[in-house]
């Protein structure tokens, strides 16, 4: 039997072979090897870049079980970025807060090895092995920090409803098996071709549309994650808002373009319900919120729904603004985390949005900073989360999905206001306490994120670009 061409699958190889190596590294020298093995998380994630980054063309492996395409690059980029990023803003947080320990970065490179696997996953059952892979990780990872009962709380909460949401998309896979016959992308389009679509199929994408909203925190399935964001250090938090929402909603699209292409009329109703429930609920639910990560977790479940909007579009334009989305979406929300993260008094972090008054006297390049983060969440021009939601909005136009398009701006309208609230606390109250230096890792994340957020708002064109060439190899 000829063994498989391991081309495409190199930088996962290299990741998998690598947290091995990282696991002896650790089971000798334990928590002495915490920093070597920071960097050497930080070595292998910019290794996979590079290999990813400089692949072309479209590859499958493991009997097409794998594929390698311009897609699965694109995303596959913006996931180790985001995974890169967590470790340099944990790695002194968590040591300042003495709930570090050497298994985060191993963690961290296992977490990257499942979502990269889902990215490339050509059937339901690659793209299940590497959903649980990642999950696996990141049960462990929400409850980290174990002598916290508030961590302790976030990561059953994920176990128990990512347990409940696996078994529902392993539910809704073999319902597609059974009525199409195949596991296999290509086979489930082949056989859904020309509309034939039974009440059984139907139910197998309503299944598997639910296991992967979970993965994405879109409503109805979204309840775990401002507990997790709030109870999970806020690193973690950062984590869990950054890679694993950059590879969950590549499967998701890969799902529906890739294996559904003929039953759009059926999977675009349940896009299109998922959308304008989360636009809807992050925006209203987050207004009342006090504690600076549970806004950020229902800005997130609107941001999914507002990328979902271009899936619904169902077109290479709505998956060019998709991409477009997640990699403006990954900048702020790192750089937003960065800021909570220097949220720092008395050697304590402190979450409470009040806390942040007057902050534009005290530390004017973080108010700064923090103000480009919130105009761009709020998409407000010419900041490049305008021209995210331009993309989307435009997508939906254009597939004759006025009334989704409508909700979405209306709901942007209404998620300006806890946006702009933060930038008023920060420029307009009276000033509280300086916060203390932050880490290097975190000024650094910050620093990248803001830089990237403001030249793409004047200097879009390649972002763009990139977008639309990866999306057309999907299609």
């Amino acid at each position: 039997m000829a063994l498989p061409a391991l081309g495409p699958a190199l930088p996962e190889i290299i990741l998998a072979l690598g947290a091995i190596a990282m696991v002896l590294i650790g089971a000798v020298q334990r928590e002495r090897s915490t920093r070597l093995l920071e960097g050497i998380a930080i070595v292998l994630l910019a290794v996979a870049l590079v290999l990813c980054v400089s692949a072309s063309g479209t590859q499958t492996t493991f009997n097409n079980s794998f594929i390698a395409d311009g897609f699965a690059r694109f995303m596959k980029v913006l996931t180790l970025i985001g995974a890169a990023a967590a470790i340099l803003l944990s790695a002194d947080t968590l040591r300042r807060d003495g709930s570090m320990r050497f298994e985060f970065p191993i963690l961290v490179v296992l977490a990257t090895v499942g979502m990269m696997m889902m990215i490339s996953a050509n059937d339901l059952i690659s793209l299940y092995v590497g959903l649980e892979l990642q999950s696996l990780a990141l049960y462990v990872v929400a409850a980290f920090d174990r002598d916290n009962a508030k961590s302790t709380e976030a990561g059953l909460k994920y176990f128990v409803l990512g347990a409940l949401s696996s078994g529902m998309l392993l539910y809704g896979a073999s319902l597609v098996y059974g009525f199409t016959g195949t596991v296999t992308f290509p086979g489930i389009a082949a056989a859904t071709q020309g509309g034939h679509i039974g009440i059984g199929l139907i139910f197998g994408i309503v299944f598997i549309a639910a296991g992967v909203a979970f993965k994405i925190s879109a409503v109805p399935f979204h309840m775990w994650t401002p507990d997790v964001y709030e109870g999970a250090p806020t690193p973690v938090a950062a984590f869990f808002a950054s890679a694993p929402k950059m590879a969950a909603m590549a499967m998701v699209v890969r799902v529906f373009i890739g294996a559904f292409p003929g039953a759009i009329q059926e999977w675009r109703q349940i896009i299109v319900f998922i959308s304008i429930a989360s636009m809807a609920l992050g925006a209203f639910a987050a207004i009342g919120q006090r504690n600076v990560k549970r806004l950020l977790a229902y800005s997130s479940i609107a941001n999914m729904g507002y990328a979902l909007i271009g899936l619904a579009a169902g077109t290479p334009d709505g998956v060019q603004g998709v991409m477009t989305y997640m990699a403006i979406y990954l900048a702020t929300t790192l750089a937003a985390f960065a800021c909570v993260l220097m949220m720092r008094r008395d050697g304590k972090l402190v979450e409470d949005i009040n806390e942040l008054a007057g902050l534009s006297r005290t530390n004017g390049w973080m108010a700064f900073a923090m103000s480009m983060m919130m105009f761009s969440l709020a998409g407000i021009p010419p900041l490049a989360g305008f021209w995210a939601k331009w993309y989307v909005f435009l997508a939906a136009i254009h597939a004759q999905l006025y009334v989704l398009a409508v909700i979405g701006v209306l709901t942007s309208v209404v998620g300006a206001y806890y946006y702009l609230r933060l930038v008023k606390v920060m420029y307009f109250d009276d000033a509280k306490p300086a916060f203390e230096t932050a880490d290097l890792g975190v000024r650094t994340v910050l620093l990248v994120s803001t830089i990237f957020v403001v030249a793409l708002s004047f200097l879009p064109a390649p972002l763009f670009d990139s977008a639309a060439a990866a999306a057309k190899s999907l299609f």
